[in-house]
């Protein structure tokens, strides 16, 4: 499962494509982590800080919310934020798609 959710907080597990022509969801990256293309170049951490913008407006949580659990380095990111209605939505319509 890509996502857990405990308790309030959201863990979602990410394959991240940097250098894409928009950022977006794709699918799902084997059973473990679901991949998000991003549009920005993975150099200083841009990406991360383009994901964290997208992981923001998508499930509408403060960017100061969302933090690495691990991964920042790495392509498949470990990511926490607040379970909001919005992230419900979005798993029920990806579970029944």
């Amino acid at each position: 499962m890509f996502y857990e959710i405990n308790k309030d907080r959201v863990t979602l597990r990410i394959k991240a494509q940097p250098n894409a022509s928009r950022s977006e969801f794709c699918e799902l990256y084997g059973d473990e982590a679901i991949k998000i293309r991003i549009k920005a170049p993975a150099v200083e951490g841009a990406a991360n800080k383009e994901l964290v913008k997208f992981l923001s407006k998508s499930f509408k949580v403060p960017k100061s919310e969302i933090v690495f659990q691990s991964g920042q380095t790495s392509k498949i990111k470990i990511i926490a934020f607040p379970l909001t209605e919005k992230f419900s939505q979005w798993v029920a319509t990806y579970k029944d798609g």
